[in-house]
């Protein structure tokens, strides 16, 4: 516990009270938001922003690197391969986020990374991840993750490798691959208002946190064997390292929303919400809790389905709009719904499916217990 309280403790203070520090710079830097002109955006409330210091998302990675490294050796519990993959998740979504960010900042205008850019860099860091996580077994036999699909643990009957080793190899690269571009994306499309974002990933990966800890305290071990709860057990590798790299990025994010709540003195850019799809991804298929995640991260499911939703209205009325902006944030302002109104409800929304994701999980082992 010492290492789980003191992650969060150090990232905490890390991005609550050295904030305005790096705000400083950012302004010395120039790393000012660039908001469309308000007959291209279709929301001049949102003109009122430009200028606003942006790319926070660096202080808030900052902060969860500084306290789950003090943590985990705090608490003498050393960083495993786990809890280092979801680093590299982190910072490589993050990266790719940094540069569409530097783009904009440069050029003052919108465009930076195209799509297929953003996605292709996503893809990249998300195959090396898939790579490392499926060897490096421990002395149980045990990889970070795993070449099943998962949903509160792996199902058996759904292996990659079932189709041999090459075809396998792919198909669990391209699952990965989706699990990581939709979760960093859905997160970037949220991060239209103050806060927005960043709340909902903290009652998200909260839920995650929760999740590895629980599972921490039901291994398979020979304890499980004698009571009868090897039904139950869980599998993971590393769970109490990913509840602290959790911990720490919780901590941190709850910190820097100190700063980015409406109104907001900082945005997290594409760097910060990019990273949080990056933590968020990489920690469901670690704890095998994949397809739950859509439960979990409801709240950005929401939020790039009412996108989705938006297009294939257009494309199939030819012209016309089901919502008057999407995502659905937008569509509420434009009905009149002020920002905090907005932000706090989807806050609501996001923690009762984190809860409801958790809820599950545990019913699931109350069955098989």
């Amino acid at each position: 516990m010492r290492s789980l309280l003191t992650a969060a403790a150090i990232s905490l203070a890390f991005t609550l009270f050295l904030t305005p520090v790096f705000l400083r710079l950012f302004r010395a830097w120039g790393w000012g938001q660039v908001i469309r002109t308000p007959e291209d955006d279709h929301n001049p409330s949102h003109a009122a922003k430009r200028g606003t210091p942006t790319m926070g998302g660096t202080i808030f990675i900052a902060g969860s690197l500084v306290g789950y490294f003090v943590g985990t050796y705090a608490g003498n519990n050393p960083p495993t391969i786990s809890g280092l993959l979801v680093i590299w998740m982190m910072l490589g979504f993050g990266i790719v986020g940094f540069i569409d960010d530097f783009m904009k900042v440069r050029r003052q205008n919108s465009l930076g990374l195209s799509g297929w850019r953003k996605v292709g860099g996503q893809v990249v860091v998300v195959v090396v991840f898939g790579v490392v996580a499926l060897n490096f077994p421990n002395g149980d036999g045990q990889t970070p993750a795993s070449a099943y699909v998962s949903v509160f643990r792996d199902i058996p009957a759904l292996s990659f490798m079932a189709f041999g080793l090459v075809i396998g190899w792919i198909l669990y690269l391209v699952w990965l691959s989706l699990i990581g571009v939709a979760a960093s994306n859905s997160v970037n499309v949220s991060d239209g208002l103050d806060g927005l974002a960043a709340g909902s990933a903290i009652f998200v990966t909260s839920a995650l946190a929760l999740i590895a800890f629980w599972q921490f305290k039901q291994p398979c071990d020979l304890d499980a064997l004698e009571r009868g709860l090897q039904a139950a057990c869980y599998q993971t590798r590393d769970p109490f390292d990913l509840a602290i790299i959790a911990a720490s990025f919780i901590g941190a994010l709850v910190g820097f929303l100190w700063w980015n709540a409406p109104k907001a003195q900082v945005f997290m850019g594409d760097v910060g919400s990019m990273a949080i799809g990056g933590v968020i991804a990489a920690l469901a298929i670690l704890t095998r809790t994949e397809i739950l995640l859509a439960v979990i991260g409801g709240v950005y499911v929401i939020a790039s389905g009412s996108v989705i939703l938006q297009r294939f209205y257009f494309k199939l009325t030819r012209g016309k709009r089901l919502f008057l902006m999407s995502p659905l944030h937008h569509h509420l302002e434009m009905r009149g719904w002020s920002e905090i109104t907005i932000v706090v409800r989807m806050w609501l929304i996001a923690g009762l499916l984190a809860l409801s994701g958790v809820g599950l999980l545990y019913v699931e082992w109350l069955v098989r217990a």
